[in-house]
């Protein structure tokens, strides 16, 4: 992780506030842990013995389930990660399971938990362990895909009680309030990750890394903290400024460009309903779609529908009724996806623009793997030709939990392909 361009030097509050730290890290650190002993998450599963006892300082836990939770924790809350967590392991209990098995598999099982590339570097991560003793330095965990410091120094002190800092979006706002930064976090990394191992304790880093996280997502929260409840109040420098809600300071966000996708929902005259698997790139790589893409200009929303179905799979169709409206807010877009029924007239489909494209039975379109607004689709569908599919209704109530599918499958494929 980089610094984020940092300049030069601290000014203010914080020069007082990091001279202050230095003198009180002891005083920090047992407050911390004494907090997390009484008040911290101590039930999570993954950081708990096979037999659900609690670990002991220095005692040794399965990197694996460890591994699992904290990709999936990378852009997703605690209490939305605990089911999928559980289905996770009880489809793929270890590491050369996990290599062993099919990457639609893999992407099934994720669906609903949003940013789907995690699915795919989990699995090429384990093809890449397996037959490997568990690595126990960070650069081994940096080299696996989509591991970073925070996440590799959450594995390596979660499972080997090694002293490695973290710093995730909860540690952040900690430190940025602990020191009243007058610039966002993401300006000054550098400083903030000294800090983050500056506070580590290196006798308990496991408990330590671990109350930290508790404190940011339970007393030290973005609106409305605790601070009454917090171990570190007395040290805490936006609390004494009588403003800790105002940090972490941010920069100006940017209105989010908005689009309008036309998608078709193609059926056949044997009813069957035509669906593509995206390219294996991208945040939403290898799920399986229904075709569109977006509108142009003084388009009309049947145009548009057309011409990617020309464009991208060769065929022709007839537009007909409107299935469903709906929106869907990524990272750094909105989109609304406008969904036409219509019927193949013309073209043997060709994946164009995808990997492969397939005509299925609507009732078995839950047996594949949809990002969250294609499922609202497959639900709209089922409900129009009164059919229900078994593997549909957990994907689409998921429709985007806790900032995952809601905040973040952002990329498109390329060219004019749909991101729904």
């Amino acid at each position: 992780m980089g610094d984020g361009g940092e300049e030069p030097g601290a000014s203010g509050p914080e020069v007082g506030a990091l001279g202050q730290l230095g003198l009180r890290v002891g005083v920090l650190r047992a407050g911390l842990l004494a907090w997390g002993e009484r008040d911290g998450r101590r039930l999570i599963p993954w950081k708990l013995r096979p037999d659900g006892g609690r670990v002991g300082s220095g005692e040794g836990l399965d990197p694996y389930p460890i591994w699992v939770a904290e990709v999936m924790l990378q852009q997703t809350q605690l209490q939305v990660v605990l089911p999928y967590w559980q289905r996770w392991m009880a489809a793929f209990p270890s590491v050369e399971v996990l290599a062993a098995a099919e990457e639609h598999d893999v992407l099934l099982l994720w669906q609903g938990l949003g940013y789907y590339s995690r699915a795919r570097r989990l699995h090429q991560g384990a093809r890449q362990l397996q037959g490997q003793p568990w690595p126990r330095d960070l650069g081994a965990w940096l080299a696996l895909p989509g591991i970073g410091r925070s996440t590799a120094g959450s594995i390596l002190s979660s499972a080997f009680d090694l002293p490695h800092p973290i710093l995730d979006g909860n540690v952040k706002r900690v430190l940025a309030r602990l020191i009243a930064s007058s610039r966002p976090p993401a300006r000054q990394l550098a400083r903030f990750w000294q800090l983050s191992e500056l506070l580590l304790d290196p006798q308990r880093p496991r408990e330590f890394n671990q109350a930290l996280m508790d404190l940011g997502a339970t007393i030290c929260t973005p609106r409305q903290p605790r601070c009454g409840a917090c171990p570190w109040q007395g040290s805490c420098t936006a609390y004494a400024a009588g403003d800790p809600a105002r940090y972490p300071v941010k920069d100006a966000s940017k209105p989010l460009p908005f689009q309008v996708i036309g998608v078709g929902v193609v059926l056949d005259g044997e009813g069957r309903v035509l669906i593509d698997q995206r390219l294996n790139e991208g945040l939403l790589g290898g799920l399986w779609e229904f075709p569109g893409g977006k509108q142009e200009p003084g388009e009309a929303i049947e145009a548009t529908i057309v011409r990617e179905l020309a464009e991208e799979l060769a065929i022709e169709a007839s537009v007909g009724e409107e299935l469903i409206t709906l929106e869907h807010a990524y990272s750094h877009k909105r989109l609304r996806f406008v969904v036409h029924l219509c019927r193949w007239t013309a073209g043997e489909p060709l994946p164009l623009a995808s990997q492969q494209v397939r005509w299925v039975r609507p009732e078995e379109l839950g047996a594949f793997p949809f990002p969250a607004a294609n499922a609202r689709i497959i639900a709209a569908l089922l409900e129009r030709l009164g059919l229900r599919s078994a593997g549909l209704d957990g994907a689409a109530a998921a429709g985007g939990p806790g900032g995952a599918d809601s905040a973040g499958e952002a990329d498109q494929a390329g060219g004019s392909r749909a991101a729904a």
